[in-house]
């Protein structure tokens, strides 16, 4: 029992460790320097904060690896209760790191026109601004498109939440309910032109109290002792 509890407290640690490290870099950094439809701005933005751009990639790249980490810890929490549900929730986690991983390469391309990269010497300050704001929307839709994964795993998360015994059954039921609304999110966001983010923001409210909540519970609970349930597990 103290091994199991002292594995979801990790889980959770490293679950809080994607949220700050995600959160620093996309509300805090890109939403404080991007403009959008603003080149000349943007490009203003990012050459007057260089460090701290540097500073949100190097965080996005931390919540990438913290989101590795934290799938196989829950895989590891959670195997014993459904094997075929943990690889499931395993292996789109892995594909969505793959993806935002790739995706990176979107934001380190700014960091090349920066540094005033020979191939750059063939464009003017006004064409090297749009390529800046350019490279960083096809990052925001890189991301998105490893959002469709954020959804996929949410619902055998949410099962196995459900059915463990050592998680409040609501938290899973608000997972289940939080992949729909992330897939919601996602086909809306590529299919409606005006969708804004404000009704994003509305659409994936599930999924933030389903994800905080799961959090929470494992930073300060760990699991919930369940001494017949547990017994079973571990035969």
């Amino acid at each position: 029992m103290y091994s199991r509890k002292m594995l979801a407290r990790t889980a959770g640690l490293l679950y809080l460790m994607v949220i700050l490290f995600g959160v620093f870099a996309e509300l805090y950094v890109r939403s404080g320097l991007v403009v959008p439809g603003d080149a000349a701005e943007t490009a203003r933005n990012i050459r007057a904060h260089r460090e701290l751009f540097r500073l949100g990639f190097v965080s996005d790249l931390l919540m990438q690896a913290s989101f590795f980490f934290l799938a196989l810890a829950l895989y590891r929490l959670f195997r014993a209760v459904d094997n075929r549900h943990a690889l499931l929730m395993l292996c789109s986690v892995m594909v969505s790191v793959a993806v935002m991983c790739l995706n990176m390469l979107h934001q380190y391309a700014v960091l090349l026109i920066l540094e005033g990269s020979c191939l750059m010497q063939a464009f003017d300050g006004s064409q090297a601004d749009s390529l800046i704001l350019l490279f960083m929307d096809l990052h925001k839709n890189g991301y998105r498109i490893a959002q469709i994964f954020f959804g996929i795993w949410l619902f055998p998360l949410g099962f196995l939440a459900y059915r463990s015994g050592f998680i409040p059954r609501l938290i899973g039921v608000l997972l289940m309910i939080a992949c729909f609304s992330f897939l919601a999110d996602f086909f809306l966001f590529f299919l409606l032109p005006g969708y804004s983010a404000g009704l994003s923001s509305l659409v994936t409210l599930p999924t933030t109290i389903g994800e905080f909540a799961l959090c929470l519970w494992l930073l300060i609970k760990g699991v919930r002792e369940r001494p017949n349930l547990l017994t079973s597990l571990n035969n």
